[in-house]
């Protein structure tokens, strides 16, 4: 189902992207940039990486909410799931209000993510597993098929 698709989408594309994500902060911190990828500032201000990732999940939302079109769903599911990557990436520093990325306290972080990853994957395969038990439990003729 398209539902079905999206939460895909969703779940692929935050466990992807948040493993990009930790990787390529890693490489900016060690060498300066990653590719095209390298710290972004305004002036003397660092922007950390969950202020993009949370303007793409408003905005992959927004425009899921706004349209009346389900099949978009899935399509918008992918960066929905990035922006999250990259919000949950960097949320012990949301927590703290102070730069720990890189510290022992950053940590809170990975525990995070993981557990927002194992979570969603108990959720899919619970409601995966429960709607196999609804279609076999009302099959026509009362037994199940």
């Amino acid at each position: 189902s398209l539902r079905e698709n999206a939460a895909l989408s969703l779940f692929v594309s935050f466990n992807t992207f948040w493993l990009l994500t930790r990787i390529t902060t890693s490489r900016i911190r060690h060498r300066g940039r990653f590719g095209p990828f390298r710290d972004a500032r305004f002036g003397r201000t660092h922007v950390h990486h969950f202020v993009p990732g949370i303007v793409l999940m408003m905005v992959a939302g927004g425009i899921s909410i706004a349209s009346a079109d389900e099949s978009l769903d899935p399509w918008l599911a992918i960066p929905f799931g990035y922006g999250a990557a990259m919000t949950l990436d960097e949320s012990a520093l949301l927590l703290r209000l102070e730069d720990v990325y890189w510290t022992e306290e950053g940590v809170l972080s990975v525990q995070v993510a993981l557990a927002t990853s194992a979570v969603a994957s108990a959720i899919a395969i619970a409601a995966r597993t429960l709607r196999r038990g609804e279609r076999e439990g009302l099959a026509p003729g009362g037994g199940s098929e």
